[in-house]
């Protein structure tokens, strides 16, 4: 079977993505999993998308499939294409007239083990907080410190969005644990849609910020209880988020 008519089934497996219905071809299963990580949050408006072999390696798909699908995305309207060395696809909108189909097959059918599975990883990232805190080198903490600055100087979705990733990336480094970092981000690609990039919504910048700030004072400082529980209620955000998304995309249900 050629990579653009493996199944969704197969192509969920790969990536180890939730594995929603079957649709006729990879390239539906790419176009809908992109579209829903931007609903997500996961690319934010302006963002450049990853490189096609990159997508490819993430999705767990051939590169034939993912230029395929991003021929449609474009067609669509849903990226542009910039020419140039800093050229490339950049997402239009989190919202586009493809996604409430998209987030419908994708996410919808799952909701209530996605619900079970945010709940386990904001568990987890207690766990991975208190780990931190524990065990942070003075290194660490004056990295953890300057993202945090990068975090609050970020202006746009994208510099917010990065800054974002690299705050909490520098926890998982702190923790000093390379294991418990790939079960922080299989289950980050369990609850997304196979992409281990967090879910962001600007709307809840200002809220992060302060969180961030206790977070990360908490894990500088070395207090292992506060930092656990600051981020058992930091990470109920992205779960807000997914909920958000899927009652957008299919209010009934």
């Amino acid at each position: 079977m050629s990579p653009d008519t493996t199944s969704r089934s197969e192509g969920a497996t790969r990536s180890g993505a939730l594995v929603p219905f079957r649709v006729s071809t990879a390239v539906d299963e790419v176009v809908d999993r992109l579209v829903t990580a931007m609903a997500l949050g996961e690319f934010v408006p302006g963002q450049r998308l990853p490189a096609e072999r990159e997508l490819a390696r993430l999705l767990g798909v051939s590169r034939s499939t993912v230029t395929e699908a991003l021929g449609r995305l474009r067609a669509a309207g849903v990226v542009e294409v910039r020419r140039g060395r800093t050229g490339g696809s950049f997402v239009q909108a989190s919202w586009n007239e493809l996604s409430a189909a998209a987030v419908s097959r994708t996410l919808v059918p799952h909701r209530s083990e996605l619900e079970q599975l945010c709940d386990l990883r904001c568990r987890w990232e207690e766990v991975v907080a208190r780990t931190a805190a524990e065990r942070r080198t003075k290194k660490q903490a004056k990295l953890l410190g300057l993202s945090l600055v990068a975090f609050e100087l970020a202006r746009s979705p994208e510099e917010q969005h990065a800054a974002d990733i690299a705050l909490h990336d520098g926890v998982l480094a702190a923790a000093r644990n390379a294991q418990m970092a790939v079960l922080s981000r299989d289950l980050l690609a369990k609850v997304a849609v196979g992409t281990p990039i967090e879910p962001f919504e600007r709307k809840f910048y200002r809220r992060a910020l302060t969180e961030h700030t206790s977070l990360v004072e908490a894990v500088i400082e070395g207090r292992v209880d506060d930092a656990g529980a600051i981020a058992r209620k930091h990470f109920t955000m992205s779960a807000r988020t997914l909920r958000a998304v899927m009652e957008r995309a299919a209010p009934d249900s």
